[in-house]
């Protein structure tokens, strides 16, 4: 195929023609952390920094519990102190390549082997460097070369094979703030998301405990306790291993509910049970609440979803799940799935949950909560409401997912010279 005309082939692929082709030793200053061992750590000291402190772009110190004594850094280990603004990255683990920028308030720190930091050299803008450190094309060099199977690891011998496409300093301010535009339109979204996320936190606290009322509800909530009001449903035992791909009888497994980030459960996306397996089980209906029975914390105790969309499936609970049928009349279509959100609820849970490493709870332990539970009428509104914020929330995320994706298009377009910002 002829390339167009303006570009030229190298080993990365057609690039413009006045751009070269460099690796990432002449673009950058890079260097390892010491290999610190357990016995030199102290309590006090300088903060020593490794992957678990590499978050999204910032570095969480809050994780920083590993210090060497100040004689100790004094005598060997100077000459990896942070500076501000060096951009570090993470070598080895499964959060390889993540990079965080060091701000001035993080320091004093030095760096343990998993970290290696980089500065710009002349040749590189401080942008360019950051935008190259995240992009793809730096992430798939390092997967070819990547050594370690259970704990993956690279080094300064892997950085200095990596290659990249280079424009002029000129352009390579252009393309980074290109791209920091672009982070900052994705964070200002993150930011809003957190804030929507917040105000529906409030919003139930206040709304499912009767602090706060809706327009035009008034009068006393009725206590009820659960086990009065239902029924528990015949639940599986089936692992993963025993399910399809594909089948008309679906199977909620206890896994499938601490993942779910709704309070619903449509059952249309469940794996598949065989029907031999499931002659004894009861089939779940709309309205029914299904809860998980372990948790690795208590946080989790109270994690359930309400049966929506059964429709045309047949539907079971599985294993680790407790399903409750409630009597008609108690609960609206669309609230029931707020009720691990009502403190009367999950704290009640939390508080009889059993457990160590994993906590645990039983059917004896919903049966006896008790629960303030308002008028159907003030229980759809309260769900409406809700459910109007979950939509808002949903909106936004759609609108983050795509500007990640326009992002992801843009450092490809503009790392490669396939877009150009300024003329040649």
């Amino acid at each position: 195929m002829a390339v167009k005309k303006g570009y030229k082939q190298t080993e990365v692929g057609v690039i413009p023609e006045d751009w070269e082709i460099k690796n990432l030793q002449e673009l950058c200053w890079f260097q390892e952390g010491p290999g610190l061992r357990n016995w030199q750590f102290t309590s006090s000291g300088m903060k020593v920094i490794n992957v678990t402190n590499l978050e999204d772009g910032v570095l969480n110190l809050e994780r920083t519990d590993r210090h060497i004594s100040m004689s100790e850094f004094g005598r060997m280990y100077r000459h990896f102190a942070i500076d501000a603004f060096d951009i570090v990255m993470a070598s080895s683990g499964n959060t390889y390549s993540k990079t965080a920028v060091v701000r001035t308030q993080d320091l004093p720190l030095v760096m343990n082997t998993s970290v290696i930091r980089f500065k710009p050299s002349k040749f590189c803008t401080y942008g360019y460097l950051w935008a190259l450190l995240r992009s793809p094309s730096f992430k798939e060099q390092i997967d070819l070369m990547i050594t370690g199977g259970a704990q993956p690891n690279f080094g300064p011998y892997h950085l200095r094979r990596v290659i990249f496409p280079f424009p002029t300093l000129r352009e390579q301010e252009a393309i980074a703030g290109a791209l920091s535009d672009a982070d900052a339109w994705i964070e200002s979204l993150e930011q809003l998301i957190a804030k929507k996320r917040q105000i529906k936190q409030g919003a139930m606290q206040e709304l499912l405990t009767g602090k706060r009322r809706l327009p035009g509800f008034s009068g006393k909530w009725e206590k009820k306790r659960l086990g009065e009001h239902c029924r528990f449903l015949r639940n599986g035992t089936n692992s993963r291993a025993d399910l399809n791909v594909d089948g008309p009888l679906k199977y909620l497994h206890y896994g499938d509910i601490h993942s779910c980030n709704n309070v619903y459960m449509s059952p249309k996306l469940l794996p598949s049970l065989p029907m031999s397996k499931a002659n004894t089980l009861d089939r779940l209906q709309d309205g029914d609440l299904v809860l998980a029975d372990a948790s690795e914390d208590t946080i989790g105790i109270s994690k359930s979803v309400e049966i929506v969309g059964v429709d045309s499936f047949e539907l079971v609970a599985g294993l680790h799940t407790i399903a409750v049928r409630f009597s008609t009349g108690l609960f609206a279509p669309k609230f029931v799935g707020f009720l691990q959100h009502c403190p009367d609820f999950n704290l009640h849970l939390r508080k009889l949950a059993a457990g160590t490493k994993v906590f645990a709870t039983n059917r004896r332990h919903v049966s006896s909560a008790e629960v303030c539970v308002p008028p159907l009428k003030e229980q759809t509104a309260i769900a409406t409401v809700l459910l109007d914020m979950d939509t808002e929330i949903g909106s936004l995320e759609s609108k983050l997912a795509k500007a990640r994706e326009i992002k992801q298009g843009m450092m490809q377009e503009l790392l490669t010279g396939k877009i150009r910002l300024i003329e040649n």
